[in-house]
């Protein structure tokens, strides 16, 4: 009999591979639209959410401590909140974990500097569902997703793409 832990790496495996192959619509319709707000817990017992952020360009990151590609960009997003926090910007970290007892001892190892939550099953049907690991959206301040990122995604482009995001909001303020 198969654990139910082996279970789930087999079935989010599948789902990673069919995922970069093949994006699901749902989530590239997303895109242009206002991002679907919610409420989570984070690990430190702050509460987490969209509309707590408002006017801040946001990282919205769906991940997991057993997922390699999430392992990579989980450095660079912690660069990230370092260098454009105070310009306006935020990393928010779902983890789809099992537990949260990896993801704390993860946050902790990596010294993560953004809030990190447990995702919920509400929350990823109202992203349209998450297929593979990491899948992450670039917000804008005005509550817009201007970006997806599915699977391995190119950092370089990502960080261009957050610094454009932030001019933009800028100008729009001015």
């Amino acid at each position: 009999m198969i654990r139910t832990t082996t279970m789930s790496w087999i079935v989010a495996a599948a789902l990673f591979l069919f995922a970069g192959i093949l994006p699901c619509r749902a989530q590239q319709k997303l895109i242009g639209t206002i991002a679907p707000d919610f409420a989570l817990t984070a690990l430190d017992g702050k509460e987490i959410s969209l509309r707590g952020n408002t006017g801040k360009v946001i990282l919205l990151d769906f991940w997991a401590t057993w997922c390699a590609p999430c392992q990579t960009e989980v450095p660079r997003f912690i660069s990230f909140q370092n260098e454009f926090g105070k310009q306006g910007f935020q990393v928010i970290g779902i983890s789809m974990d099992d537990t949260p007892e990896p993801v704390r001892k993860f946050y902790t190892k990596f010294k993560m500097n953004y809030p990190v939550a447990m995702g919920t099953e509400k929350v990823l049907n109202s992203y349209g569902g998450v297929l593979g690991l990491p899948l992450t959206y670039l917000i804008g301040r005005d509550g817009r997703i201007v970006q997806q990122y599915d699977g391995n995604a190119n950092l370089d482009r990502m960080e261009d793409d957050i610094k454009r995001t932030l001019r933009e909001g800028t100008k729009a303020e001015r």
